[in-house]
């Protein structure tokens, strides 16, 4: 078995270059997931890298935001590196996420894929 993955983004053709980057390289096994929920209820997986949006749009008000989930993911788990994958760079949520337990943070740019496999392979070797 290889080192498995989540992906946590709302956004599906994300989640399905994500995995599909992913998938095929022969020592990761990959799970997507859209929310923080359904990462959350499957942490007992031991997943060896968390990959998470900061936005997570759900269907209804209570849905957690990537902050919140990472929050959560924190009281369960202390030591599974998170990379968090954000649409703008911003200082202040920047900050709230490496406070709050966050290893990386890359800004979805035209290269962030490049960005994230290398970013995924130093943190994985």
């Amino acid at each position: 078995m290889g080192r498995l993955i989540f992906f946590i983004d709302d956004d599906k053709v994300i989640l399905n270059l994500l995995e599909y980057t992913f998938q095929s390289r022969h020592d990761y096994d990959v799970i997507c997931y859209k929310t923080g929920e359904e990462c959350l209820d499957n942490l007992y997986l031991d997943p060896n890298l968390i990959v998470l949006d900061h936005i997570l749009e759900g269907s209804n008000e209570n849905t957690l935001n990537g902050l919140e989930t990472l929050k959560e993911i924190r009281k369960v788990n202390q030591d599974i590196p998170v990379v968090i994958l954000t649409g703008q760079g911003d200082d202040q949520l920047l900050s709230d996420f490496m406070e709050n337990g966050a290893d990386k943070y890359l800004t979805k740019d035209d290269y962030f894929i490049n960005s994230l496999i290398e970013t995924i392979e130093q943190m994985l070797e």
